[in-house]
């Protein structure tokens, strides 16, 4: 008998159970269905790609490549269309500076759809924030940023550069063509453990780091779920193999971080300790962030701590390891400039084998070359944003509040109304650009470089570092 009522109840529990979740289920189909309604007919006037039923556009620019798709759809819909990643995600893809500029400056806040698949790894830093909380760390943080800071780190990224091409040296002996990318990835993260946990991890050149391995799982799966339409659902997400190796990887991560800032915080505390860092030749960024206070005399807590020096291992690390190594194949691609930039570094290092800060202001052809590779390959590639409030654009189109803007930087890059012939390097197109110089030992011939690194799309494109 006793059995028998067991049995009902838990039948009836089941029974409950999955009602709720079908109840539940259906609501956020609705709620998802009545979402897509709005931002399709926020869209109605701007003529765009013909899209999949299921898949949006995300089937057709997995197969064929994100970026160089979106040009093509560029030079057929003038200003922007419609892009459309799976059944219920869709933005106005915007390619056109005046479109641009009319969302861009006024502070319209990120779009949650997509910055909030990096609140599990890198949490409220400030990629992720907004507002006030924004503005409150970037406060803090910009003393890291001084001069003054960024003139010891010179030695640093040498060092962790002269490393990387003496590697180089030895695959280049083999006579055999190489993939550069891993190697400037390698190079990148090292100089960041130095500059952010004020160390060099000796391991960083082998393949079984368990911190750079999650770092570059992280951005990899990152890119991967932005792409696949069927991973914006957290709870499915999680429950895929994809999904269990990105928890993997972010409590590799936090574990690491976590460990440095416990050990950092128990070193402050020992006078001999604290006199020690104070005397270093240069503070590191944790450094920095330990001692921030703002006007209320308040710091960081300890997830914000986390969460600005896990952002800043992913940004400073995916961003420039993308940059350089574009750049690299663009002297490779075009040696007349290789060799111009040669000859420019060497009338700067003289007798020297290295760079000093004072060198960076010298470098103006160099400075040039780079400022145009991240126009052709901007490591950032695609930003996002959800509007606030109406926009209305220079063509007499507009948009609502709550509608979801893509601003596609590399399309924006080539748009021939701005840059004629905007495949081709011009000197004469720059403007002023944010700038970040590692030193490097000029190759002695002007041969191209043997192999094209692979940008990461949305890995780079968000991904890599999403402003």
């Amino acid at each position: 008998m006793v059995s028998t009522l067991l049995s009902l109840s838990v039948s009836h529990l089941v029974l409950w159970a999955t009602g709720l979740i079908l109840v539940l289920g259906f609501l956020k189909l609705i709620r998802l269905l009545l979402r897509r309604q709005m931002l399709a007919r926020a869209m109605d006037s701007f003529p765009g790609p013909p899209t999949h039923w299921l898949f949006g556009h995300a089937q057709e620019i997995q197969q064929t490549g994100s970026l160089d798709k979106v040009v093509t759809w560029a030079h057929q819909y003038d200003y922007a269309h419609p892009l459309w990643l799976g059944p219920f995600l869709g933005f106005l893809n915007i390619y056109e500076p005046d479109y641009a500029k009319a969302v861009y400056s006024r502070g319209d806040p990120k779009a949650a759809d997509v910055y909030d698949f990096f609140l599990q790894w890198i949490g409220k830093g400030l990629l992720v924030l907004q507002g006030p909380k924004w503005y409150q760390h970037r406060k803090l943080l910009t003393p890291g940023f001084h001069y003054d800071v960024l003139k010891s780190y010179v030695a640093v990224f040498t060092n962790s550069t002269h490393a990387m091409l003496d590697k180089w040296e030895e695959k280049a002996r083999e006579d055999k063509s190489f993939d550069i990318f891993c190697d400037v990835g390698y190079m990148a993260l090292d100089s960041l453990m130095k500059c952010t946990f004020g160390k060099g991890d000796s391991s960083l050149g082998h393949r079984d780091s368990s911190y750079y391995s999650a770092v570059r799982d992280l951005t990899l799966l990152m890119q991967q779920r932005i792409e696949s339409f069927q991973y914006h659902n957290d709870f499915i997400y999680w429950l895929t193999p994809h999904g269990r190796r990105f928890l993997r990887a972010c409590q590799a991560a936090h574990d690491h971080t976590d460990q440095v800032i416990r050990e950092r915080k128990a070193a402050l505390q020992d006078e001999k300790e604290q006199e020690k860092i104070q005397n270093r030749r240069h503070l590191d960024f944790l450094d920095i962030l330990l001692g921030a206070r703002d006007e209320n005399g308040i710091k960081l807590s300890d997830a914000d701590l986390r969460a600005e020096v896990d952002t800043f291992m992913f940004e400073g690390h995916d961003t420039t390891t993308s940059g350089i190594s574009w750049f690299l194949y663009c002297m490779a691609l075009y040696p007349q400039h290789q060799h111009r930039c040669r000859e420019e570094i060497c009338e700067i290092l003289g007798d020297r084998d290295s760079f000093q800060w004072d060198d960076l202001v010298k470098m103006t052809y160099l400075t040039m070359c780079i400022k145009e590779s991240f126009r052709l390959y901007p490591p950032v590639p695609q930003v996002y944003r959800q509007l606030s409030k109406p926009v209305n654009f220079v063509d007499g189109r507009s948009l609502p509040a709550g509608s979801l803007i893509s601003l596609h930087i590399y399309a924006l890059h080539r748009n021939s109304a701005v840059w004629p012939d905007p495949e081709v390097p011009h000197t004469w197109t720059w403007r002023s650009l944010t700038l970040c110089v590692f030193p490097l030992r000029m190759w002695p011939d002007a041969t191209p470089l043997p192999s094209c690194p692979s940008l990461l799309g949305p890995g780079t494109a968000l991904g890599s570092s999403l402003p």
